[in-house]
C-alpha cells in the first residue's frame, strides 16, 4: 500500500496574540465560539504537579497564560523521543518527566482548559530547513496547541497558535494541516489496512519553500 499526495499552501506570520482579561472568558460571545474546546477532554489528572503547573502558566490575562505555557512545559518536561507511544497520557508523561510534541500538547490542552481557556489539538509539519537558508526540508508531523484568546475592548475572540515543544507561538513555519479536540480527532492517517500478518510502515514528507509568484 502506498499513499502519496502533495499540497501547495501559503502561510504568513499571524498576528500579535489578543489580549483581553479573564472577564471576557465569562460572556455568551466567548462561550459559543469556544464550543466543545472548552470542555475537559478524558479524564483530567489531579495531584501536585498539576497543581504545580497551573499555579506556574497561570498569568494577568490569557494571552500571558499561554505564553508562560510554552516555557513551562519544556522547562518541566524533557522532550525525548520514544520516551511514550500513541496510546500514552497525560498521566504517563506526568510520572515519566518526558515525551513528545503530542504529550506536551495534550497536556497544554488540559491546563488551558481548566482555566476556562478554549484550546484545540492542531496536527501539522514545521519547516525547518538544516542547513541556513535552505529551501527544502524532510519533516515530521508535529503538534502545537490553539488557544482562543478574548480581545481587549470587546469584539471577536481569535485563535492562536503556540509550540511548547519549541517554546513559543506558532509562525508561518508551522503549516497546520487540521485541529480537533485532540489527537485521535485528527492523525494524519486513519483507516485500516489488511495485508500479511507482518508488515512495515514508512512515511516521508518532503516541505520546499517557494517564493510568492512562482510557479
Amino acid at each position: 500500500l502506498s499513499i502519496e499526495a502533495r499540497a501547495r499552501v501559503t502561510n504568513e506570520q499571524p498576528p500579535e496574540p489578543a489580549g483581553g482579561p479573564w472577564e471576557a472568558l465569562h460572556t455568551d460571545e466567548y462561550k459559543e465560539a469556544a464550543g466543545e474546546f472548552v470542555l475537559p477532554a478524558g479524564e483530567q489528572p489531579t495531584g501536585p504537579v498539576m497543581d504545580e503547573l497551573t499555579e506556574a502558566i497561570h498569568g494577568d490575562t490569557p494571552a500571558q497564560t499561554l505564553s508562560a505555557l510554552t516555557e513551562t512545559i519544556p522547562t518541566r518536561f524533557e522532550y525525548k523521543k520514544g520516551a511514550t507511544y500513541v496510546g500514552s497520557t497525560v498521566a504517563d508523561l506526568l510520572e515519566g518527566g518526558a515525551g513528545v510534541c503530542q504529550d506536551f500538547v495534550h497536556l497544554g490542552l488540559k491546563l488551558l482548559r481548566a482555566q476556562g481557556i478554549a484550546a484545540r489539538y492542531v496536527s501539522g509539519y514545521l519547516f525547518a530547513a538544516k542547513e541556513k537558508g535552505g529551501d527544502s526540508a524532510e519533516v515530521d508531523t508535529h503538534a502545537w496547541v490553539e488557544a482562543l484568546l478574548p480581545a481587549a475592548g470587546g469584539g471577536e475572540p481569535s485563535w492562536t497558535g503556540a509550540d511548547p515543544t519549541n517554546r513559543g507561538l506558532a509562525g508561518e513555519q508551522h503549516v497546520k494541516i487540521g485541529h480537533g479536540r485532540f489527537y485521535s480527532d485528527v492523525p494524519p492517517i486513519k483507516g485500516v489496512f489488511r495485508g500479511a500478518a507482518q508488515a512495515e510502515l514508512d512515511a516521508a514528507v518532503q516541505m520546499t519553500r517557494i517564493e510568492n509568484g512562482a510557479s
